[in-house]
């Protein structure tokens, strides 16, 4: 199962990266015991999530429905001020998590295959914690997921199919959403206008 997830990682001078990713998970999540249980990270070798991991082999996978937070990591809008907005240590152990979330995996890394563009990392979890409870689902916010993932494949996907997704979910923000997920979306839709403008 791919979970659509927010991971921190951090450098060795303690720079901390927010980045959407869709670890692999091959556990229960919802019965089974995550500590000693392996995810699998896939990033591109030219991320820093992979420089990062390099450095230090640790990192947080976050289960979270914070959409501004997703809207924002997705496009690289998190300014190096405002990281510690969304982001606290852990103790001394050298893990980053967010300040607010449903459920993290602290990950240790255990293998790294870089023979491809997308490296295929294998971490085990080390420590994990249920934060808050899950509210429930909402399709408003699988909707900014969807337009996040849109805003990152601008020079890959026609203009006309790109306008023709965000006019299907653009409904769902409208009859579901709240604040939040309005202003997500609202964010996301003037970063691929101006990403098309550039193209």
């Amino acid at each position: 199962m791919i979970l659509e997830s927010i991971v921190t990682s951090a450098n060795a001078k303690g720079n901390v990266n927010i980045a959407p990713m869709g670890p692999i998970v091959q556990w229960d999540l919802a019965h089974e015991d995550p500590i000693g249980q392996r995810l699998c990270l896939r990033p591109f070798q030219s991320s820093r999530t992979y420089r990062n991991l390099m450095d230090t082999r640790l990192a947080v996978v976050h289960v979270t429905d914070d959409v501004e937070l997703l809207a924002k990591a997705a496009v690289d809008a998190i300014e190096e001020t405002e990281v510690h907005r969304w982001v606290e240590p852990m103790n001394e152990s050298g893990w980053w998590k967010l300040r607010d979330c449903h459920r993290y995996f602290a990950i240790e890394i255990e293998s790294i295959d870089d023979n491809e563009p997308r490296t295929t990392i294998m971490g085990v979890v080390r420590q994990s914690q249920t934060v808050r409870p899950f509210f429930g689902f909402n399709r408003a916010k699988h909707a900014v997921i969807e337009a996040a993932i849109l805003a990152t494949r601008t020079h890959l996907i026609d203009e006309s199919e790109i306008q023709e997704q965000l006019d299907r979910l653009r409904p769902l923000i409208e009859k579901t959403g709240g604040a939040n997920e309005v202003e997500a979306f609202e964010f996301l839709q003037r970063t691929i206008d101006s990403r098309l403008c550039e193209r």
